[in-house]
């Protein structure tokens, strides 16, 4: 971790050690950093990159204050990584069919149709189970307070990867030859409407 503290702003702590900040991000960082009502300090993440009003991979704590921009339109997008029981050596040989896999079960792209379940015909049943369980009250609440996010799509855009910078990625542990997955998942369009609707509010 690398700590920068700059006369008039608040330290501003790094966790990118081995990744180039642009020169665009860093101006936005050390922007933000420089508010009043930011604090006790920025905290930056290995995937930042310059973002729409806010860096992309940013913590921005606020005191009495909300900045929805720093919240942004990427509302749901998500990143995880999974350790599998696979080695390297397991793997040799295989990588081209594991892509063909992911690709055949996943769909990506956008927005609209292309990347949806709709572009294959009907949406699993366990994503539906999902959505129903987990989603639909919730989202139902919000359009009824905030009917200008009701639009498509919505259920038929969960458990699929978008487009831009998300991806799914197999990755060799170089410790111990371990294989993990990475995935940055997309909130496929309806992070964006409500993003941009509250921005607008503000």
């Amino acid at each position: 971790m690398i700590e920068l503290v700059e006369q008039g702003r608040v330290p501003m702590k790094l966790w990118t050690d081995g990744v180039e900040v642009e020169h665009e991000a860093m101006a936005q960082i050390r922007n933000v950093a420089s508010l009043p009502v930011v604090g006790p300090h920025v905290a930056i993440m290995p995937d930042v990159h310059w973002g729409v009003g806010a860096t992309v991979g940013s913590v921005i704590p606020t005191r009495a204050a909300i900045i929805p921009a720093a919240v942004g339109v990427d509302l749901g997008c998500g990143m995880m990584a999974v350790r599998t029981d696979l080695t390297v050596s397991e793997l040799a040989g295989q990588l081209a069919v594991i892509r063909d896999a992911i690709e055949r079960a996943i769909p990506v792209g956008g927005p609209g149709i292309k990347g949806s379940w709709d572009q294959r015909g009907t949406t699993p049943a366990p994503v539906l189970t999902v959505w129903e369980q987990e989603f639909d009250d919730g989202f139902a609440r919000i359009q009824a307070k905030h009917p200008r996010i009701r639009q498509q799509p919505t259920v038929t855009q969960l458990g699929t990867l978008g487009t831009g910078n998300h991806f799914i990625e197999v990755c060799q542990d170089l410790e111990d030859g371990g294989i993990w997955f990475m995935l940055h998942s997309g909130s496929r369009g309806v992070g964006n409407r409500i993003g941009t609707y509250f921005i607008e509010q503000a």
